[in-house]
């Protein structure tokens, strides 16, 4: 602890605070340079996906604020403490500053977990003002506590290990969710169910439908269950809690005793979907994986729905994520206050759907449950490595828990499955198993070679069309792909 120092976030690095480009300014806006905002910084990821990018001419406007990879990203206006990576050339608004680490001092990732442990410090120096802000002189002169570079290292790597974990099953949890979505569509919204070259399409009030098909109200196929209960009363119980910052962290519930939940709650029965009737442009659809340790509890917010056969849940939860759906939902709130709209629940019963055939739901179901099941399984596994993460977070960080002096090997970190070796700069987007392809890194969540991309960018295909053809491809994976041939052309020539 003797080498350990006190130091600022401004000596970690240059710290850059972003611009937005005028929006009228069409062409500034295009598709090469990620344009981050805090809305697309998710709670608990080192990754961002942004909705926006900027064009060849927006990086001109903006080109002293362009953003290296691996520069760390913080909010301090508004959601003051959001913090995520960049893992390519990116650009972000006024409300971010970000640290450009000095990489010949500072591990980048280790600046990412020590500013994870000042969130409620910043949140503090924002606090008291209608508007919160952490100015850039302020966030810059903010003392940090660090070890020498080599500790750094090591404490990276550790926690890491549980990041790369969680999300390779983040990934996991995508692909499935989007095969269930894909099919439900299939079947449900474009009506390519199996056989239905042989069912005819008739006129209904909603449109055509197939031969067959019903159209009902909701308040047909479900129902609203509203057992209300006062945790308070309970004060030494555990409740599993289903809220809404829950969903938007983990999607899994968060474990209270009941004198620290301050307002009533509905009980959550086995066998239902919740559905948030807040802001319900952003879906919030949860198919609860009930621990029977713990009473289950659900915010007001949520309704819960339990389904009328022959109508399950797997349907339900699928239904209630389609974009036509949403879009749906969303004309209901209109009318109520703006950043906070609501859907009446008597409104959303009294919405019509066109409803399948008994052996059509059936079939449906077996497809899709096993599915939804691994996706809880893989939520729970989540949950579990952030409990654990964030016990050591701050341990580590402060020194509390010692790693100088253990064996840790600083440039792997991936589990080792008898594969090829990767970098642990590359280990967020490749992945290497002896029982996947023989050991070849492919791309996380993927059976896709990094040589296998670099053969087809050879033979003339370009970035757009590699994502076109294989849309579980991203311009980061094709870039982490350039870079493992770069890294292994380098250790070659040594």
């Amino acid at each position: 602890m003797k080498s350990w120092r006190n130091v600022t976030i401004n000596d970690l690095g240059q710290i850059i605070t972003g611009s937005t480009p005028p929006t009228k300014k069409t062409e500034y806006y295009g598709n090469k340079y990620p344009f981050i905002t805090p809305t697309d910084i998710e709670v608990d990821s080192r990754i961002v996906q942004t909705d926006r990018f900027l064009s060849q001419e927006g990086y001109e406007y903006n080109k002293n604020r362009l953003l290296p990879r691996n520069a760390v990203c913080v909010v301090c206006i508004a959601s003051i403490g959001k913090i995520c990576m960049t893992t390519v050339p990116s650009v972000t608004n006024q409300q971010i500053n970000s640290v450009v680490v000095n990489q010949q001092k500072y591990d980048p990732y280790f600046v990412y977990y020590l500013l994870r442990t000042k969130t409620d410090v910043l949140k503090n120096i924002a606090g008291g003002v209608a508007s919160p802000i952490v100015n850039k002189s302020t966030f810059a002169n903010l003392e940090v506590y660090v070890p020498p570079l080599p500790t750094q290292h090591k404490i990276a790597a550790i926690l890491s290990t549980y990041d790369n974990l969680i999300e390779n099953n983040t990934r996991r949890i995508k692909i499935l969710e989007d095969m269930a979505q894909t099919l439900y569509r299939e079947w449900f919204v474009h009506y390519r169910f199996p056989g239905h070259e042989n069912v005819p399409i008739v006129q209904s009030e909603l449109g055509p439908i197939p031969q067959g098909w019903e159209v009902v109200q909701f308040s047909d196929i479900l129902d609203l269950v509203r057992n209300g209960i006062n945790p308070t009363k309970f004060p030494e119980e555990t409740f599993a809690h289903f809220s809404i910052p829950a969903f938007d962290n983990e999607r899994m519930p968060l474990l209270e005793n009941g004198d620290s939940i301050r307002s009533s709650k509905y009980l959550v029965i086995d066998r239902c979907v919740l559905l948030s009737k807040l802001n319900p442009r952003i879906p919030r659809v949860w198919f609860p994986f009930l621990n029977t340790a713990h009473s289950a509890i659900a915010s007001t917010e949520f309704l819960i729905l339990k389904p009328k056969p022959p109508v399950h849940c797997m349907f339900l939860y699928n239904l209630f994520r389609s974009p036509e759906f949403t879009d749906m939902f969303a004309v209901r709130a209109l009318g109520t206050s703006g950043s906070h709209q609501r859907v009446k629940p008597d409104d959303f019963l009294s919405m019509l759907l066109a409803i399948p055939t008994k052996s059509l739901l059936k079939d449906f179901q077996k497809k899709v449950s096993p599915l939804v099941n691994i996706c809880n399984t893989y939520h729970l596994k989540n949950a579990n490595l952030r409990h654990t993460r964030d016990l050591l977070l701050p341990k580590l960080i402060s020194g509390e828990i010692d790693v100088s002096e253990l064996d840790i090997d600083t440039n792997e970190v991936q589990p080792k499955k008898g594969g090829t070796y990767i970098p642990f700069s590359l280990t967020e987007r490749l992945h290497s198993d002896k029982k996947i392809l023989g050991g070849k890194p492919v791309i996380k969540g993927t059976r896709l070679s990094a040589t296998f991309i670099l053969d087809l960018l050879k033979q003339g295909w370009c970035e757009e069309d590699i994502i076109e053809n294989y849309p579980r491809i991203t311009k980061e994976d094709i870039e982490a792909c350039h870079e493992y041939q770069k890294v292994t052309r380098a250790s070659i020539s040594r």
